[in-house]
């Protein structure tokens, strides 16, 4: 989640007016999902489900956050299930990849992990991509939410001197993400809009493993990614912390804020969440809701995710979509406004 302070130089009307046109795309094509799955329901109902093994498709690397997600999940839900449910990475594209063959797939025993760039804006970024998240798929609920921290490399300022360094790097400094239309991306966007001087050139990457070598590597030198991630490299001195981008976090008790560095008007969230294609019956997405939201209720799951740096946050089918439907207008907003296009 994205919120906005005053002090944000974009035009507010133009954002609504885009808004508007883009809350009823987002709507119909909700709508739309939910008659595919209602008319596949029939089909559905005689049929036991599951009846094989389930793949899960995560579109990033091994050992990315959205990956230790899903395994945190995938035994836990395979027992609920009465089926084994096997993780399959397929990164690319910022997590597109991924989804796209959850999209197409026709075995009513596909689902997909995805992050919130996937679920809000990447038809935006990218219109000519194979499949269109708003109509194929159906989001089923979220596993969990994170803040973000900035991270610099070891010879860049990370306390109070960064804001000061930021804007007399100009162009100078590469900052990488999991990809066009990520957090991490977007943030940063954002950031260089608050910061004069501050023009770091965006390196996308295939997931923040990568991201974290690449910042050790001196290849680039700042990034956003959730605290899980980030937290074990700042503990090891590899990496500086600028603070989390926002308020305080649980997650991570030993950090500040960038607000305390002088960086007001920005704070930002990344989530995870199950999808699956849109063609899977209402009455079997409903029932994978439930069996995650009491899987992700279990103190021991819980206490995985959080040592991951996620709080579980179960949510309805129904939530679910509002959650991507108000970040769908708010990321689509600052798309526009910033002029932000794919790579």
């Amino acid at each position: 989640m994205i919120f906005f302070s005053r002090s944000i130089v974009f035009s507010l009307s133009l954002i609504r007016q885009r808004i508007q046109g883009l809350a009823a795309t987002v709507l119909m094509s909700w709508v739309a999902v939910a008659s595919v799955q209602a008319q596949s329901t029939a089909v559905n109902k005689v049929e036991a489900w599951p009846n094989k093994p389930i793949k899960l498709v995560v579109g990033f690397p091994p050992g990315s956050t959205p990956d230790m997600a899903a395994r945190t999940l995938a035994e836990p839900l395979a027992k609920a299930l009465g089926q084994p449910v096997i993780v399959e990475n397929k990164p690319g594209a910022a997590g597109n990849i991924g989804l796209n063959s959850v999209a197409k797939s026709t075995d009513n025993h596909t689902l997909g992990v995805a992050i919130n760039g996937n679920l809000t804006i990447a038809k935006i970024l990218y219109p000519k991509m194979g499949f269109d998240p708003n109509k194929e798929l159906a989001p089923v609920s979220l596993i969990g939410t994170a803040p973000l921290v900035m991270v610099t490399a070891k010879d860049i300022p990370a306390g109070n001197d960064f804001v000061a360094a930021a804007k007399a790097s100009g162009n100078k400094w590469n900052f990488g993400s999991v990809g066009v239309g990520s957090q991490g991306h977007l943030g940063m966007e954002l950031m260089k809009s608050l910061i004069p001087g501050f023009k770091a050139v965006h390196v996308p990457f295939t997931g923040n493993p990568q991201v974290l070598n690449a910042l050790v590597g001196g290849q680039i030198q700042l990034a956003l990614m959730p605290p899980g991630v980030a937290l074990p490299m700042i503990k090891a001195g590899r990496i500086n912390a600028v603070g989390l981008v926002g308020g305080r976090s649980a997650l991570a008790p030993e950090l500040g804020s960038i607000i305390e560095r002088g960086i007001n008007g920005i704070s930002l969230d990344t989530l995870t969440a199950v999808v699956a294609p849109s063609t899977l019956s209402k009455a079997n997405v409903e029932r994978l809701s439930r069996e995650i939201g009491q899987i992700l209720r279990q103190p021991e799951v819980r206490q995985k995710l959080f040592s991951q740096g996620w709080l579980a946050s179960p949510t309805s089918p129904e939530a679910t979509v509002q959650r991507i439907r108000f970040e769908a207008l708010t990321m689509g907003g600052l798309v526009a406004s910033l002029g932000i296009k794919s790579e």
